[in-house]
């Protein structure tokens, strides 16, 4: 089973700013959906950011904050993160979706790959 690689997490003070980076090893998904999703403790998993092509999705809360981006010569997808915030904090995991898909629906597809994860802590 393909999984994905998630790097980048740590923790912050709120206002800074941290990059997720998640790789495939062996494996590319350039042509894929690819998202951040994240869990609060308690909370459920939530869609961050999606990509897909040129077209990308974002949840109304890390609209202007967060951008998601992708290399494809690396293999790898980012997160950039700015000006975070306590309810921010969260494990964060990378996902992507082995199938086609058209890219407009990237943001509300469901996701079967998935990173192990990585935690974003920021404190006040």
């Amino acid at each position: 089973q393909v999984r994905l690689v998630e790097s980048g997490g740590g923790s912050v003070q709120a206002g800074g700013s941290l990059r997720l980076s998640c790789v495939a090893p062996g494996y590319t998904y350039s042509t894929r959906c690819m998202g951040w999703f994240r869990q609060a403790a308690g909370k459920e998993r939530e869609m961050v950011a999606t990509i897909g092509g040129d077209t990308t999705y974002y949840r109304d809360s890390v609209k202007g904050r967060f951008t998601i981006s992708r290399d494809v010569a690396k293999n790898t997808l980012y997160l950039q993160m700015n000006t975070l915030k306590e309810e921010d904090t969260a494990m964060y995991y990378c996902a992507a979706r082995s199938l086609p898909t058209a890219y407009s629906s990237c943001g509300a597809a469901s996701y079967n790959v998935w990173g192990q994860g990585t935690q974003v802590t920021v404190s006040s």
